[in-house]
């Protein structure tokens, strides 16, 4: 394709089998709350399982190593951009077009290769002079900046992110050894506070009134995680029986710690991933 030929985007959510109890309440949400007026494909890339959602294409990855069953996805995907989301992260308020369409416009003219679409504590950022429906694009500062390779909302360029996944490894080790290949290199990574992740506050000086949308985390070490009560409250709202029933059970597993196949034990957090859930919580 020419670099003056129209881009193409897609949202991928990338699921692992275990976590299939998250699947109904990640749709449940992104059907809330997605608008899909955005020009998107939408895929939901499960291991092994087959399953069926509404507007989503179910791709899938086979077994393996995180970054490697990633780039298998890619690689099945007819898109320049993709946005990467996972499925313990669920929107919160609507989406709007009007930002994804303004997004997308500027990020196939100017060439971005990877732009953060959520906040975090662990980004130093430098003003610029372009602003996205009121938010200001901001370049993270490479120097003094953590996660640079990040699993959070992201908008890349395909082939960018792919070169981010040429050796097998697993999410973790990905963020941490990426973050530092990513440091060497010249590419420039920018970041807007589009998505208040976890009710974290903006970081950049954007314009007054500029809109923001929000998700949550709902999972942390293979279980519920406390960010889920407010969606289960929300369900529980819900006429629906099935979706009340599906809160339920949620909440059941939150309180008695109950990991989300039913059956493996918890995994154990490596001291990375303890301050990464620290600033999440």
């Amino acid at each position: 394709m020419s670099s003056t030929s129209k881009k193409t985007f897609a949202v991928l959510v990338h699921a692992c089998d275990r976590y299939e109890l998250l699947y109904k309440g990640f749709d449940y949400f992104f059907q809330k709350y997605w608008d899909f007026n955005i020009p998107c494909q939408y895929y939901f890339a499960t291991e092994d399982l087959k399953i069926n959602l509404e507007r989503f294409e179910n791709i899938q990855s086979g077994r393996g190593e995180w970054s490697t069953r990633l780039a298998f996805l890619l690689h099945k995907i007819d898109a320049d951009y993709i946005i990467y989301f996972q499925e313990d992260m669920w929107l919160k308020e609507p989406v709007s077009a009007a930002f994804f369409n303004e997004l997308f416009e500027t990020a196939q003219k100017n060439d971005w290769q990877q732009v953060k679409l959520h906040t975090s504590p662990e980004y130093k950022t430098l003003p610029t002079t372009q602003f996205i429906n009121g938010l200001n694009l901001a370049e993270i500062d490479k120097k003094v900046s953590g996660y640079l390779m990040s699993h959070q909302i992201t908008l890349w360029q395909k082939d960018f992110l792919l070169k981010q996944l040429q050796k097998p490894e697993h999410p973790w080790r990905n963020e941490r050894r990426g973050t530092e290949r990513l440091r060497k290199n010249n590419a420039k990574i920018f970041q807007i506070d589009y998505f208040l992740e976890n009710g974290q506050a903006p970081i950049n000086k954007n314009l007054e009134f500029a809109p923001h949308c929000a998700y949550y985390g709902v999972s942390a070490n293979a279980m519920i995680f406390h960010t889920g009560n407010q969606y289960i409250e929300e369900m529980l709202l819900e006429e629906d029986i099935e979706i009340k029933t599906y809160a339920e059970k949620l909440r059941f597993n939150f309180e008695n710690n109950i990991t989300h196949d039913c059956k493996s034990g918890a995994r154990k957090l490596d001291i990375f991933q303890r301050i990464k859930a620290w600033f999440r919580s």
